[in-house]
């Protein structure tokens, strides 16, 4: 699609590795839309720096998670979102887009807006008002232009509340976790075939890995106690990757710890198993058929006032999308190392939580499966129509 021989300006702002790894494929899709005549500025990881964009500051900043933990933050994140409007009334770009992180975004496009710069506003990755805060739809029409969502059950809550929503896909099916070499793996680590693999994922936020890391190591040390076979990577990402080698230095476990893309995706069909933090991730390991538990906790308060709010039965999007248990979800009190243990046990004795993943990973790869496009280039679609419209 071609709007003009002028370069677009498109800003993105993903404040967290998940969303750095949608605004890098949004990216791809868009240069190649347009012909790479766009031009990227905003916020980002590792994954959009790769795709030519500098992040006005590092997004580890941002990489908290809970109500409670978010507390002793927050005069640093009002900061980055002062900062971040400021940037963006500089640039003037043709269009902003929040990816995820509604927490953050939210006050960025609700800033945005008092400034009336008349530049399209969207949102890509719903804010999940089916679990909690359904009045969040009714007025999220007054700071974004347009919604994209991930899940083909999301529009309904959002376009009876005046703001135009369109299903796009779940990126994750554009992962190249499905490309992964379980072989190579092996051999650059130099891992023999005896050794049965085990992913450890305690999730890419700071606090996430304070809590969930010492917990998922102590039950890798339960599982080594009885098979010295056993052998533990973690596929960390740059936010959060110093801290997990200190928590594992600490430890005395022999993990090994892996850093770039490829060695995650190859670190994940090399596995066996794999103990995980909810989140994108899990819908990751359902992709590449890998059998996984997820563990999870937070502070006291955050889970008080999360089960106050919180509507859905399940957490884990593979489990929300079915209907039903099919990954186990060990929270709060029983995020534990002897349950995990237990649990992972199971899976590799191919017991009935392993027989039950494998049918049902196989139903979550048909919902999320889309047409002739990626999930990204339809999200691009989108965009662009937006910018076409607006220059009308």
């Amino acid at each position: 699609m071609s709007l003009s021989d002028k370069k677009l300006k498109i800003y993105l702002v993903a404040g967290e590795p998940s969303g750095d790894a949608l605004g890098a494929r949004l990216m791809r899709a868009l240069k190649k839309k347009t012909g790479n005549q766009a031009e990227f500025y905003g916020l980002g990881g590792d994954m959009m720096e790769s795709e030519g964009l500098t992040p006005l500051f590092d997004i580890s900043d941002l990489a908290i998670m809970g109500l409670a933990e978010i507390l002793p933050s927050i005069p640093k994140v009002l900061r980055r979102i002062r900062e971040t409007v400021e940037d963006i009334v500089r640039v003037r770009p043709d269009i902003v887009v929040t990816i995820d992180s509604w927490s953050f975004a939210s006050r960025v496009q609700k800033a945005l807006r008092k400034k009336k710069l008349g530049i399209s506003q969207v949102h890509y990755v719903a804010p999940q008002v089916w679990a909690w805060k359904k009045k969040r739809a009714r007025t999220m029409y007054k700071y974004v232009d347009h919604l994209l969502t991930l899940l083909p059950q999301e529009p309904k809550y959002f376009t009876p509340y005046r703001l135009p929503t369109t299903f796009v896909g779940h990126p994750v099916i554009e992962s190249n976790v499905v490309k992964g070499d379980a072989e190579a793996f092996r051999k650059k680590f130099d891992i023999p075939e005896e050794k049965r693999i085990i992913s450890v994922l305690p999730g890419s936020r700071h606090n996430e890995v304070a809590k969930l890391l010492p917990v998922f190591l102590e039950a890798a040390a339960q599982l080594r106690a009885k098979d010295e076979n056993f052998f533990f990577v973690i596929p960390t990402v740059k936010t959060v990757a110093k801290r997990v080698k200190k928590t594992v230095e600490e430890s005395g476990l022999p993990v090994l710890v892996v850093e770039t893309e490829q060695d995650r995706h190859n670190a994940y069909v090399a596995s066996e198993a794999a103990i995980a933090a909810s989140g994108t991730v899990a819908l990751e390991l359902a992709i590449a058929n890998v059998p996984h538990i997820i563990a999870y906790k937070v502070s006291p308060l955050t889970a008080l006032l999360v089960r106050h709010f919180l509507h859905i039965q399940f957490v884990n999007l593979s489990n929300i999308l079915l209907g039903r248990e099919v990954v186990p979800e060990l929270l709060q009190e029983r995020c534990i190392a002897a349950n995990i243990r237990s649990y992972v046990d199971n899976i590799l004795a191919h017991g009935d939580w392993y027989e039950k993943q494998m049918a049902g990973f196989a139903k979550v790869r048909k919902i999320l499966g889309m047409g002739e496009q990626t999930p990204s280039e339809n999200a691009a679609d989108v965009l662009l129509k937006l910018i076409a419209d607006r220059r009308q």
